[in-house]
């Protein structure tokens, strides 16, 4: 289904549009960022989802695409950063968004998160969450949800509120993916890229199959290979490989199914999700990259393809911060079937209020 333009044309008319202007100059081959690159979708929609009541945006992470094109995303019932908004707060957080008119066609999921953190949708539709962090009376948290797409709880993995590396527990899930033969991974493990990570931390991927049941595991803190620091996405190509946004050592780390290493792509910079389309188009999102971090990299959106560590398109920051183009980008992002691309952009990223999630139409749909 091809994008209609009503909505862009409502959007400009009610000075909702910007076009992103900035320029790249450097040319440091270590910096894709700089050198020029195409920008696939220079036409930002920022407040372009109504949430239900009419209440405003708190922090999110996380955006996918449904079989159907629509567009799942959380919201982290208004609460911002780690502050897990959705504990006190019973409103529902995953919503069910069209892609064309951002009417929220479904929302689901009150009372039974801390911190929604990562996002995927199934082939058969069913919509899968992670809960990042516990609450203070442990009763949630660090669990992961499959919901049917009408908002049934169908699996849960993980003991509610009890965080741990015990059978049967996770600590601080970050992302979940599943496979076409229903196998489930999950990347566990937020606090690895702290310089000192609280006792007891994880950086893992774990792998489940179809019905929950546990089969194995990989992976802890470093920076070697068969080691992350803080695995914030976890993505699949068309050959089944899985790449993994290892954001604390700024990289992707690509294994097999059965977590034997592959490769490691660097030119992405600081990733917190990813995202393949059918094509094996691979989308890179940087929230975190600043001067202390890497002086030449900038926050965005980099695009290249699965089979080699190339970035050759960027979609940079929307605004800027302090005269600097940086911190103006999400932690999750989705493309749909006609090259739009969103972005879940939390209040860090975000400093104005409005609309957590934002929408970059493609060249194609203009």
């Amino acid at each position: 289904m091809r994008k209609t333009l009503r909505p862009l044309s409502l959007a400009i008319a009610a000075g909702l549009i910007s076009v992103s202007a900035y320029g790249q100059s450097q040319s440091d081959v270590t910096d894709p960022a700089a050198n020029n690159l195409p920008n696939p979708a220079p036409i930002v929609i920022k407040e372009w989802v109504t949430l239900p009541d009419d209440r405003e945006w708190g922090s999110t992470a996380g955006v996918d695409i449904g079989p159907d094109g629509h567009v799942w995303a959380y919201d982290r019932c208004g609460g911002f950063a780690l502050a897990g908004g959705c504990d006190d707060n019973p409103v529902d957080p995953i919503l069910k968004i069209d892609r064309d008119t951002g009417e929220v066609l479904t929302s689901f999921g009150a009372g039974l998160f801390v911190l929604p953190h990562g996002i995927h949708v199934d082939d058969e539709g069913n919509v899968w969450v992670t809960d990042s962090q516990g609450n203070e009376a442990g009763t949630k948290g660090h669990q992961v949800f499959k919901f049917s797409p009408e908002g049934e709880v169908l699996m849960t993995l993980g003991i509610a509120g009890q965080p741990g590396s015990g059978l049967g527990q996770l600590n601080e899930p970050c992302d979940v993916l599943v496979a076409p033969n229903g196998d489930i991974f999950v990347s566990d493990g937020h606090s690895g890229q702290n310089e000192d990570p609280p006792p007891g931390s994880t950086a893992r991927i774990m792998k489940f199959d179809s019905e929950g049941n546990f089969i194995m595991e990989w992976g802890e803190i470093g920076s070697n290979q068969g080691q992350f620091r803080t695995p914030h996405g976890i993505e699949m190509d068309s050959q089944g490989r899985l790449f993994i946004a290892d954001r604390g050592n700024h990289r992707i780390e690509i294994y097999d199914q059965d977590g034997n290493y592959l490769d490691s792509y660097y030119q992405f910079s600081r990733i917190s999700g990813l995202f393949i389309d059918d094509d094996d188009n691979l989308y890179a999102i940087d929230s975190e990259s600043s001067p202390t971090r890497h002086a030449d990299w900038r926050t965005g959106v980099r695009i290249g393809h699965a089979s080699r560590d190339e970035v050759t398109a960027f979609v940079p920051p929307h605004y800027a911060i302090d005269g600097r183009w940086e911190g103006a980008m999400g932690e999750g992002v989705a493309v749909d079937g006609d090259g739009n691309i969103y972005s879940a952009e939390g209040p860090i990223s975000r400093p104005t209020a409005g609309s957590g999630l934002t929408k970059f139409v493609a060249r194609g749909n203009l």
